[in-house]
């Protein structure tokens, strides 16, 4: 199952690197990148890894040098900013390290330089946010737990990659999430809005970030635990496969029993809806559909750093 999507990946990028079956930009990239690298794909060498290096090529020529902003929103920033995080130290940088004639003729940053630029654009969006998390825009003056969660995973992961990040952003970050969260397990989406209600989708990702922030203790990380291990045979709803995406690393960083079981139901209703071609298909375009379905399947692998547990 795995493979044939990769093999989709591989068919569907674009001769500039990135992929274009959904919103194009550096997140998309990213997240194809990343399930390439979810199986343990050698980005140095075998029949990917030049679909690897031209992918982070592709993010890389999209960040502006001065900024460190990889756009078109913190979406794709947050999301590439973790696949920069997850190739970090596994690929022989002199493969990258080549002119890029597309952005103002300037030499293609390494792995380690876009990503201390990533991280302090990041670290300085939320200085500059009342909320100290993040929105779509870079200048935002609210945030919604989703964007939030995005950039606070790929700072997560360049912190685990040695990357320089403030323990005041993840402390302030960790603060928004609690703000937004409930006893009863439910978390509210943007800060502008007043009500909770039920998104497994965003259970899911505070129950993450608690996990990865090594903030288990937090008053409300059981109730939300106990949330998205229940009802382990809804594998639908809004947003399935963004939701599969996160759920699957909540559940193996929360209870690897629960996770066991899940799974099963995982691979069963992936396999059902899967392709002739590898591919998936829902809501959010098939690159998109197909790496976030991928990455779910890629905790059986548990090659990816921020999959440890």
């Amino acid at each position: 199952m795995y493979d044939l999507g990769l093999r989709f990946l591989q068919k569907t990028q674009s001769d500039d690197g990135s992929w274009r079956g959904g919103e194009p930009g550096p997140g998309t990239t990213g997240l194809a990148v990343l399930a390439l690298l979810g199986s343990g794909e050698d980005p140095n060498f075998g029949p990917y890894s030049s679909v690897i290096q031209k992918g982070l090529q592709s993010i890389l020529k999209t960040q502006d040098a001065r900024t460190g902003y990889m756009g078109p929103s913190m979406y794709h920033h947050g999301f590439a900013m973790l696949a920069i995080a997850e190739a970090y130290g596994s690929l022989d940088e002199t493969r990258l390290m080549v002119e890029d004639t597309i952005a103002a003729n300037r030499p293609t940053p390494s792995l380690g330089q876009s990503l201390e630029l990533a991280v302090r654009c990041a670290v300085t969006t939320q200085k500059k946010n009342p909320l100290h998390a993040w929105r779509y825009s870079p200048d935002a003056k609210d945030a919604d737990t989703s964007v939030s969660g995005a950039v606070l995973m790929g700072l997560l992961a360049a912190r685990n990659a040695g990357i320089e990040v403030p323990d005041s952003s993840v402390d302030q970050a960790i603060t928004f999430f609690n703000s937004m969260s409930s006893n009863s397990g439910s978390v509210t989406y943007a800060s502008s809005l007043d009500s909770f209600g039920e998104s497994i989708a965003r259970s899911s990702i505070t129950s993450l970030v608690y996990s990865i922030a090594k903030r288990r203790d937090a008053a409300t990380y059981a109730p939300i635990l106990k949330v998205i291990s229940s009802d382990l045979e809804s594998m639908d709803g809004p947003w399935p496969e963004y939701t599969r995406y996160y759920r699957a690393q909540a559940l193996f960083q929360g209870d690897v029993k629960t996770w066991e079981k899940w799974n099963r139901i995982l691979i069963k209703k992936l396999k059902g809806i899967q392709t002739a071609d590898g591919s998936f298909s829902g809501s959010l375009g098939v690159t998109n559909d197909t790496s976030f379905s991928l990455l779910a399947l890629a905790l059986n692998f548990k090659f990816l750093p921020i999959y440890e547990r």
